[in-house]
């Protein structure tokens, strides 16, 4: 099949050539009829595979004929979740219609945003934005929406993943009824498809690869080593492997920036992107990084979804990331298009269960490797793609435990009535056992606690089960989190803060 055979036009189909591409991406071959014919669009495939020209092509071909924008009008608008992205969209859509007379504008947060309200007073045929930025302009009357044509959302669970279902609705309820909807993204979770239900109207479905499948493109393994130990690992791995350019994925901002600084100080060229770099920061790392100039470039997961960067070699998990998803996300940075990847997960004891977690979702148990001198101290439990079954391990009773059950017995009186001496009435009201859980212990309280704290609850006294204070210990929880709590990063960044990420 041929682009041609899609129904393109020519002013299309020579930009596509002198992009270097002869022939359509499944995603594209399936994509681009039904938009050309107007229809609404689900569709989902995994990262590289064409996505980008697969909406961008036939929503340009669609645009080519009609009325031109009026004044801070957009015909087109296509929402992403962060800046990078946006640009990256931006730049497609010039590529592929720069033998056409439509006009663009690419809109985010982090720059000024006065040359953007010029931008838009003559009106664009195709608005690039994210949604924050997108609101601002629209409260300041700089963008409108009555002749909009087409709404596509690119990468849409990450933008419900990152909390901006609220602007997304919003946005929504400004826009003419009678429009196209297109919903592109690598996965469609369960939220997605009920965002769509009251969006698409009898879309046509498209799915080109499984759900949360890597690219088979991809060499994916697993190196275990202590956690302290993962930086020298890296320069290792980097300098005997003479890797030209890798993209390492770090959990935190702070964590980013640590590394990055630990690279500069083994003679690597390095650069951080994350949410709290500025725009222009951001901006330029990303270009070093495309051009070759910069060796290493660390990121959160703000650069986790849909950066393009060309025949990108490796791509290096420094932490596990807490949300299984984000892991295909990740290592799909590499082998796009066809082209071969690497990409290395540097495991700790600490995060096997994170591991875990990406092992049954991928339905692969990755396979490990150790480096000679970097061998971890503490064991990294091995796994499977069956929920781990713990083992019923005998444990000592509490001694508070012993005198909850009436029927507890002991062959051994003389423990028995040491702990009755000790504990006498067992434990205090309020404090209720949970039958083979935990609990407190009294013997953490002393006789008249309860009545002199006056409700100032200490961390040391609360109950198991009862989570703390949310501003307790708030630099620790900022940097630290397990299973589905959301990455640092650029999914971190929402509400009041939602500018400096998008």
């Amino acid at each position: 099949m041929t682009f041609q055979s899609l129904g393109l036009i020519e002013a299309l189909l020579k930009a596509v050539r002198l992009q270097g591409y002869e022939t359509p991406s499944p995603i594209q071959q399936k994509a681009i009829p039904p938009i050309l014919e107007g229809l609404d669009v689900l569709a989902s495939a995994q990262t590289g595979t064409g996505k980008t020209a697969g909406f961008t092509l036939p929503i340009l071909q669609r645009l080519s004929t009609g009325h031109r924008a009026q004044a801070n009008q957009a015909r087109a608008l296509i929402l992403t979740p962060t800046r990078e992205l946006a640009a990256q969209v931006g730049e497609s859509v010039k590529d592929y219609g720069k033998h056409m007379s439509l006009t663009s504008a690419v809109v985010f947060g982090g720059v000024k945003i006065n040359p953007q309200m010029l931008k838009l007073r003559r009106g664009v045929d195709i608005l690039v934005a994210t949604p924050g930025r997108l609101m601002d302009l629209h409260s300041q009357n700089a963008v409108k929406f009555d002749h909009l044509e087409v709404l596509v959302l690119d990468e849409a669970d990450r933008m419900l993943d990152m909390g901006f279902i609220r602007d997304i609705t919003r946005i929504i309820m400004l826009l003419p009824k009678r429009r196209q909807n297109l919903l592109f993204s690598a996965t469609f979770s369960d939220d997605i498809r009920q965002l769509a239900k009251g969006l698409v109207r009898n879309p046509v479905e498209i799915s080109v690869t499984p759900r949360n499948a890597a690219a088979p493109t991809v060499t994916q393994s697993v190196y275990t080593v202590d956690k302290k130990r993962k930086a020298p690992l890296l320069t290792k791995l980097i300098k005997d492997g003479a890797w030209s350019q890798a993209l390492v994925f770090t959990k935190t901002k702070h964590g980013a920036n640590k590394l990055t600084k630990h690279l500069e100080s083994e003679g690597i060229v390095a650069a951080a992107i994350h949410g709290n770099k500025s725009q222009g920061a951001r901006t330029r790392a990303l270009a070093d990084f495309k051009a070759g100039e910069t060796r290493i470039l660390v990121a959160t997961d703000i650069a986790a979804r849909g950066l393009d960067i060309e025949q990108l070699p490796q791509v290096v998990n420094f932490d596990l990331p807490n949300v299984s998803e984000d892991y295909v996300h990740r290592i799909g940075r590499t082998g796009r298009a066809g082209q071969t990847g690497v990409a290395i997960s540097l495991v700790s004891a600490d995060e096997v269960d994170l591991l875990s977690g990406i092992e049954r979702l991928i339905q692969r148990v990755l396979p490990r490797e150790e480096v000679e001198g970097f061998e971890p101290d503490q064991l990294v439990k091995p796994t499977t793609l069956n929920r781990p079954v713990r083992a019923n391990k005998p444990r000592r009773p509490l001694k508070s435990e012993t005198n909850v059950s009436n029927n507890s017995r002991h062959t051994n009186n003389s423990t028995n009535n040491k702990e009755r001496s000790t504990f006498g009435q067992g434990p205090q009201p309020g404090n209720k056992a949970k039958s083979g859980g935990r609990y407190q212990t009294e013997r953490a309280r002393q006789p008249g606690d309860a009545s002199s704290r006056q409700g100032k609850e200490s961390a040391s006294d609360r109950p198991s089960g009862q989570a703390p204070s949310p501003y307790a210990n708030s630099r620790k929880n900022e940097t630290s989190g397990s299973g589905r709590n959301r990455p640092s990063g650029g999914n971190s960044n929402r509400g009041s803060n939602r500018s400096r990420t998008n």
